[in-house]
């Protein structure tokens, strides 16, 4: 007979970090930002047809729970699955793998003297 432990019973159900790096991650680009802590992110792949072997784009768009409302639209994000928090959102943001301009403002230019 195995014995369990339960280390996080009286941590209010907090999981171990362990059991999150688990969990599906991907990388898109942010293309909507819209909504209240919800963006809309594409990942975009390739992948090659099974018959005659050409590579094509697939491309998925994700609603994904953004709490502190941090990305915008161009960032480069990374996104882990999640429970179902919303009828169409099962994803949270991680991080943000790039801004959209690199922290520089979008048209700046140099000044001319």
């Amino acid at each position: 007979m195995t014995q369990v432990s339960n280390q996080n019973a009286g941590q209010g159900g907090a999981q171990k970090t362990e059991d999150r790096a688990l969990r599906r991650r991907i990388i898109g680009t942010v293309v909507s930002d819209k909504r209240n802590k919800t963006i809309t992110v594409v990942w975009e792949r390739s992948v090659r047809n099974a018959r005659y072997g050409k590579i094509q784009k697939r491309h998925t768009r994700l609603h994904v729970h953004d709490e502190k409302e941090e990305a915008n639209v161009g960032d480069v994000v990374e996104v882990m699955a999640t429970r179902p928090i919303s009828k169409t959102k099962n994803w949270r943001l991680v991080r943000i793998v790039r801004p959209a301009h690199g922290g520089v403002a979008a048209g700046a230019a140099a000044p001319v003297k």
